[in-house]
């Protein structure tokens, strides 16, 4: 079981994210466009760096949705590597085949 305080951190990560996601996205957008002068390039490049450092969506993390571990998550499932493997040694995800080696 991951540290709750890790947990709680990931979740303020989204939140900031969803919150900051227009502003982010219309920003970009306006830098990458070809028809805006430098001095407006620049105003916009501030004001991206403005915003905090958590809202941008590099700094998520997907975590286990049981045990709130960081690392070998399924996208499908949402579950850790040996979750999913205790569970589909007690049958509880049907048409997954066991494996042992």
């Amino acid at each position: 079981m991951a540290k709750k305080s890790l947990i709680q951190r990931e979740k303020k990560r989204q939140k900031l994210e969803q919150k900051y996601h227009l502003i982010r996205r219309s920003s970009k957008k306006k830098i990458r466009s070809k028809v805006s002068p430098l001095s407006e390039k620049k105003k916009m490049q501030e004001k991206l760096q403005s915003l905090p450092r958590n809202s941008a969506p590099t700094r998520l993390h997907r975590r286990c949705f049981l045990t709130g571990r960081p690392r070998a998550n399924y996208r499908d499932f949402g579950l850790s590597g040996h979750i999913l493997r205790e569970m589909v040694y007690a049958c509880l995800l049907p048409g997954a085949t066991r494996s042992s080696w």
